[in-house]
């Protein structure tokens, strides 16, 4: 069974492809954004996946990779095309390699036109692919700068992209109108750039004329990403260490009850029910601050900044949308009890009042 997952950075309207081999938990992203690298980790983890590849269809100017920071991570290889001056891959991929995890595979594709070293990715049974900047949807790259040529792309689309399966789904690395996907059938139907009866000569003369401005993170970017992202200065900041916290795909930093039941005594347990759900069945962990969600906001003045919150609530939900209100207000350590009072009852750990 395949695993497949399109993420999106909105910044760069980049969009990052997570493929799994449900039996042998082996994955490859492909297009990691650096900003987004702790969201994508939590992804593989909550899906029980190994990332052990990420693949970049080219060195990008609009964001910077998250490669580096992946394989610093989860111990992935870094793999890339050959054509590119980038230093740092664990891999140099041509045409015709092979990409493989669990039983799965991507089919390596030269594709370059946007720049010399842009890859295309098929799957192994041709379902799917990923173009990268060479095709996008109903559009491809531009082709002025990074080696680009406009005679190559026209050339890799017709000859590596066009000759796919035409229910063949085509997955592109932008989008900036919110499309998500396109096919073979498609794009040599209605790409105003590529399909119909356009000639070599009408799409040199398109992209010739596009005249398009400057990419704003180019200059930062191309850099940064000839190092498979690797930064030359300050380091990202590390994850949280006052516990051992877990990051959710969700965007919420999560504590588990045995920690919080060992060091309930340092830590400001904030239970963001309602006065009766605390005094009810499910009782409440002893020294908890009561202070319902509706309220939260105008009772910040209440906690202690320089202590560790952990909110709690029934299930872990309403606790999570505390965390974000305290986060937004500047408490730098902040967490959510997993699974709330409904694990913490469950896991037989000590409450104050309810029932048995």
């Amino acid at each position: 069974m395949l695993i497949f997952r399109q993420l999106f950075d909105s910044v760069s309207s980049t969009y990052t492809y997570l493929l799994g081999d449900r039996l042998s938990g082996e994955a490859v992203m492909i297009d990691p954004v650096f900003e987004q690298v702790r969201r994508d980790g939590a992804l593989v983890e909550e899906l029980g996946l190994n990332l052990v590849t990420t693949l970049d269809t080219h060195v990008h100017a609009d964001h910077v990779t998250g490669a580096w920071l992946l394989k610093r991570r989860a111990g992935s290889t870094i793999a890339l095309s050959r054509e590119t001056e980038a230093q740092g891959a664990d891999r140099y991929l041509a045409h015709g390699d092979k990409i493989a995890f669990g039983n799965r595979c991507l089919q390596v594709r030269a594709t370059p036109g946007h720049t010399n070293g842009c890859l295309s990715f098929v799957l192994d049974d041709d379902s799917m692919a990923f173009t990268g900047d060479c095709l996008l949807i109903r559009g491809c790259g531009r082709t002025d700068f990074q080696q680009g040529s406009a005679h190559a792309m026209f050339s890799s689309v017709k000859s590596q992209i066009f000759t796919l399966p035409d229910e063949c789904l085509l997955y592109p690395a932008h989008d900036y109108r919110g499309l998500s996907a396109t096919s073979v059938v498609e794009e040599r139907r209605y790409n105003p750039r590529l399909g119909g009866q356009l000639s070599e000569g009408d799409f040199t003369l398109y992209m010739d004329n596009l005249h398009l401005p400057h990419p704003k993170k180019m200059d930062a970017a191309v850099p940064a990403n000839l190092k498979c992202g690797r930064p030359d200065g300050e380091m990202p900041p590390d994850d949280p260490d006052w516990a051992p916290l877990t990051y959710t795909f969700a965007g919420i930093w999560e504590v588990q009850p045995h920690w919080l039941e060992e060091n309930a005594r340092t830590a400001q347990v904030l239970d963001v029910r309602e006065r009766e759900e605390f005094d009810g069945p499910l009782g409440h962990i002893g020294g908890a601050k009561l202070v319902p969600l509706g309220v939260l906001k105008d009772s910040l003045g209440t906690l202690d900044k320089d202590r560790p919150i952990v909110a709690v609530c029934r299930a872990g939900g309403r606790s999570a949308q505390a965390t974000n209100i305290l986060i937004q207000a500047s408490f730098k350590k902040v967490a959510n009890l997993s699974g709330g009072m409904l694990r913490w009852r469950a896991e037989g750990r000590p409450v104050v009042g309810g029932s048995v």
